[in-house]
């Protein structure tokens, strides 16, 4: 059994990894770099260890500390986690030769399938649907002109490499073409380092529908289902659910076949995700699939009741998967909102600083991975989330008034936040109906912003200066100190609520 593990993360994953290997009396190794030295994953893990600067070139991404620092600690193996080089062939690779389990799939369905024209022609080959559009690389702009013409308008251009929206343009008529494939070239070679670009038919306002599978060294792959993420903003998911829905019975039994068929046809080992789009006929069209964990698996790991990370860990040291298909059943439905230190007003700027107050949801059906605490010091450096929050109940509706509690009750200050923007989220008609697909953060722009109103902020403004002044009036009347306040304090509003009469005071 492995014994030891050293995690190439940081922040939420990590700690969320080192969790579940906890519970598995497996020993946890943290690399962090010089700015995440306070960072509460390194606390978290039995042993920690700084491999460099604050630029991920420098410490994430360095595939040479990362290895020497697992050698020097006698590490058995290697969780990527989610970005940096959990899709990293070549590091999945060395690993290997270094005599570390990677615990991922192998470096050439990595390879393979992080290349989604290779990808596409493995699916094709597969008898998985695929959206109409090229199998190889659009050499010059009147190849893309050619191409576009045979496949009809509107046309996605995407990155060969691309992931998060990076290299994707879209081409409504035949006077774009020139424009969207320079820039989207441009932009593939500067994020990923190779400007190889194709085309899809553009599918008008899809659902975004994804399946999480597991695949053993055996040959025996399974799903757990579905996950609907379709909130969107800049193709980045911002609120995911699951079960999805829009997605009958009958249609998820055949996309999940599907996906079984696609992990299948690539020898696919691990964790991994098979995403689809699917219009609003319930035509079905693979899209991509991501060779790791992702962001969203909580809530598949609450309506399935499988923990993911344990099972990748199972199945890296060479077990058999411990479920079949018969196995797996959705019980209750569950959704996450993404937790970003961001301002939502200032276009999603990142909002990195120091956390002043943070009080965190609690209570039956709350689950709450993230990795920050009062006084900490949010880079500047890394993905602005901070965390992810997740509610299960028995159904869609009570997991959605779950959710506003939550948010309600989850305050943090001194940065900005996106809490607000996604409690708006969840009370929008269209989203309360589960009537929805990727437009609808742009359909619902102005109405989600409009829930940011002056007098919302004011109100709040004032009532943390009321609770303030009425601390600080009492410690004065009372004598009292700030270090050694008495433990009678009785809040003078409420006192005054009781003396008009006022119940709820």
């Amino acid at each position: 059994m492995i014994g030891k593990i050293l995690i190439a993360n940081r922040g939420e994953i990590a700690i969320r990894i080192m969790r579940s290997c906890r519970e598995m009396n497996i020993r946890t190794v943290a690399v962090f770099s010089e700015a995440d030295r306070t960072s509460k994953h390194v606390f978290y893990a039995d042993e920690a260890y700084c491999i460099g600067g604050a630029a991920s070139s420098e410490s994430y991404l360095n595939i040479d500390r990362i290895l020497e620092t697992a050698r020097q600690c006698g590490a058995d193996a290697i969780h990527p986690g989610y970005g940096f080089l959990s899709e990293n062939a070549e590091f999945a690779r060395r690993c290997q030769e270094a005599g570390i389990i990677f615990i991922g799939p192998r470096p050439e369905t990595i390879k393979t399938m992080g290349d989604k024209i290779s990808a596409r022609q493995k699916m094709i080959d597969a008898g998985v649907p695929v959206v109409p559009g090229t199998r190889e690389n659009l050499e010059s702009v009147e190849d893309a002109r050619e191409v576009c013409r045979k496949v009809g308008f509107p046309i996605m251009i995407k990155a060969s490499q691309g992931g998060g929206g990076k290299g994707m343009r879209l081409i409504r008529n035949e006077s774009e073409v020139e424009e969207a494939y320079l820039a989207a070239k441009s932009e593939a070679l500067s994020s990923f380092g190779d400007d190889t670009v194709y085309v899809e038919r553009f599918v008008e306002e899809p659902h975004h529908i994804e399946f999480q599978i597991l695949g053993d060294t055996y040959g025996n792959v399974i799903h757990l289902c579905d996950r609907e993420c379709s909130v969107q903003r800049r193709h980045q998911k911002i609120v995911e659910e699951s079960p999805s829905p829009f997605v009958t019975p009958e249609l998820r039994e055949r996309m999940g076949r599907d996906a079984v068929a696609a992990a299948t046809a690539v020898g696919y080992v691990g964790a991994g995700t098979i995403e689809f789009l699917v219009d609003k006929d319930k035509n079905y069209f693979f899209l991509e699939m991501n060779t790791r964990l992702q962001v969203e698996h909580p809530i598949t790991e609450e309506v399935v009741g499988v923990d993911l990370v344990k099972e990748q860990i199972f199945i890296a040291d060479g077990q058999p998967l411990r479920y079949k298909q018969s196995d797996i059943r959705q019980r209750g439905h569950a959704i996450e909102c993404r937790i970003c230190a961001e301002d939502t007003e200032a276009n999603f700027m990142p909002s990195p600083g120091q956390i002043r107050l943070l009080v965190e949801p609690s209570g039956i059906g709350i689950r709450l991975d993230s990795y920050v605490y009062e006084k900490y010091e949010i880079p500047i450096h890394y993905d602005p989330m901070i965390g992810k929050l997740i509610v299960w109940a028995t159904n869609r509706q009570f997991a959605i008034e779950r959710m506003c509690r939550a948010l309600d009750e989850y305050k943090i200050t001194g940065i900005k936040n996106n809490i607000t923007y996604l409690h708006s989220i969840m009370q929008v008609d269209d989203f309360v109906r589960g009537d929805y697909n990727t437009s609808f953060i742009e359909k619902h722009a102005e109405e989600l912003v409009a829930a940011h109103t002056p007098q919302d902020k004011e109100a709040e403004d004032m009532t943390l200066i009321a609770a303030f002044v009425n601390y600080m009036v009492f410690m004065e009347d009372s004598g009292a100190s700030a270090a050694a306040p008495q433990q009678t304090v009785t809040s003078r509003w409420r006192e005054y609520g009781k003396r008009k009469g006022v119940k709820s005071f």
